[in-house]
């Protein structure tokens, strides 16, 4: 964890608040450059729930969502933050593409460049794929989640959720339960939540339980009823099975016994608990419909609105240098 400069990002003038061309992972982001974030979804979140959005920041721009692994939410996700902001969307996805025919990486990168995109948002199977593509190209580019890496905007939009849910991050005692070993999420939020001084603790079987996880500052737990002691936020991973060469759990009646949130286990946690979920859910198996749906505890729906303004948020900022923002050339 090398976040360190805690000072208000207010302190900051123009680009000195946030120096960095591309966002590629929560690693290497200080906390006044994750709370600058934060406070610039917040203009999104009234403006979108409003039928008014006429905003232009992005117009005349060429946005290009390049989604090398499937994707329904985060796709759709970026597309609407994109043409909320008046960007010329263009969505390309990998069965369309010449990946399947036998292309390169570093040659897709370079066709990508070569048709002059402003900003590219890009999700691919295979850890470190977007960083060697944002090394190529001549635009910012936006992690929309890579491999077992980072999920970054997954984390700007849970940070923010939580904190418009709980009035703030630090001192929250977050539970993250489920599939940790194969999760982009999960790392993510580790990042991000532990830089913004939450108390994280994390919890899943042996086997799905990455060795030394102390070393993030987390406290690691194998007993799921143990980690929801006292908690204020109880987040949710799904197995990810499509990552999976094994089998790491016995079942998922096994597993949903052990690690399944429930109501009556959920009544562990402080009497104002917000459950979170990043989606897509398996209900039954790491989280039950009654508690998904529950109107009190429940902030997965207003999870998914955060997601837009805070892709919103993460566009404009990447693509103000491009477009001589005051401040920002």
């Amino acid at each position: 964890m090398s976040a360190s400069d805690h000072r208000p990002a207010s302190q900051f003038a123009g680009s000195a608040v946030f120096p960095h061309r591309h966002l590629t992972g929560i690693d290497g982001l200080q906390p006044h450059e994750i709370m600058f974030l934060l406070d610039e979804s917040e203009q999104w979140i009234d403006s979108n729930r409003s039928r008014d959005k006429g905003h232009k920041q992005l117009r005349g721009l060429t946005q290009i969502n390049a989604f090398f692994e499937n994707s329904t939410r985060t796709l759709l996700s970026f597309e609407i933050a994109g043409k909320r902001l008046r960007a010329d969307v263009v969505n390309m996805h990998a069965a369309q593409s010449s990946v399947k025919k036998g292309e390169t990486l570093i040659d897709t990168a370079m066709t990508l460049n070569a048709m002059r995109a402003d900003v590219i948002v890009i999700r691919h199977q295979s850890s470190g794929a977007v960083r060697l593509i944002a090394d190529k190209v001549d635009c910012p580019v936006l992690n929309a989640g890579d491999g077992q890496h980072e999920h970054p905007t997954q984390a700007l939009l849970d940070a923010l959720t939580i904190r418009r849910r709980r009035g703030s991050v630090a001192g929250q005692r977050v539970v993250i339960c489920g599939d940790i070993l194969h999760s982009r999420v999960a790392r993510s939020n580790i990042l991000a939540l532990t830089a913004l001084a939450a108390e994280v603790r994390v919890c899943a079987p042996s086997t799905l339980m990455p060795a030394g996880m102390e070393r993030m500052g987390v406290t690691p737990f194998t007993d799921f009823d143990q980690a929801l002691d006292g908690a204020d936020v109880v987040m949710m991973l799904r197995l990810q099975n499509e990552r999976m060469s094994g089998a790491f759990i016995p079942s998922n009646r096994e597993f949903h016994l052990r690690y399944g949130l429930t109501l009556a286990r959920l009544a562990r946690a402080k009497p104002d608990v917000l459950v979170m979920h990043p989606g897509p859910m398996n209900r039954g198996v790491e989280i039950d419909s009654a508690v998904a749906d529950h109107v009190v505890h429940s902030a997965i729906t207003e999870q998914v609105e955060m997601g837009v303004a805070v892709r919103m948020a993460c566009l404009d900022v990447l693509t103000r240098r491009a477009r001589r923002v005051k401040g920002w050339s």
